[in-house]
């Protein structure tokens, strides 16, 4: 069944998109929600008087979403969660937890259902998470998990020392032997 989309749909397309769909999908979800009609020749003739306003919020919703990406990635956010040995944490750090560190920290709204996650953290430390803008726009945020943004600092250069010091150790006794 061919559908007019009235808004975005993740995975069928954007306001104004002609979409074809199944008809339970069409019945039972989208026309209910008042996110899609019947693609008929009077709702069709109608979509081409409206094509310039679409095409205008279409472009203000990528600049918005640009400029939201630009603000957004690489920034760092914290996440306070109680860690136990060995960096496991006490249960796990949900998408809702990155949308409202997002808001407290940068200032940014962000729905929950927009984090992608992939699999729960878990594990105490940095973790990239990507967060869907709009269409294809992805930002990605740095989400430190029960360490803050100096002791990652610290653990990487006592890391580094411990390696480089390791190096160091191995050649002198290449060089005894």
């Amino acid at each position: 069944m061919k559908v007019i989309l009235l808004g975005e749909i993740k995975g069928k397309g954007g306001e104004g998109d002609i979409v074809d769909v199944a008809q339970g999908y069409a019945e039972n979800y989208l026309f209910p929600k008042k996110l899609a009609v019947a693609a008929t020749k009077g709702e069709l003739k109608q979509l081409e008087q409206r094509r310039n306003n679409i095409a205008k919020r279409e472009e203000k919703r990528l600049a918005d979403a640009n400029a939201l990406k630009a603000n957004l990635d690489g920034k760092q956010v914290t996440v306070d969660v109680k860690v136990g040995d060995e960096g496991i944490l006490f249960g796990s750090v949900t998408a809702a937890m990155v949308a409202d560190a997002v808001k407290d920290q940068l200032g940014v709204e962000i729905d929950r259902k927009r984090v992608e996650l992939g699999k729960p953290i878990k594990v105490a430390g940095a973790h990239t998470v990507a967060i869907s803008l709009y269409r294809e726009i992805r930002a990605e945020v740095v989400v430190l998990v029960g360490v803050t943004a100096e002791e990652l600092a610290a653990e990487s250069e006592t890391a580094e020392t411990e390696a480089e010091a390791e190096v160091v150790e191995e050649a002198t006794e290449e060089a005894a032997e």
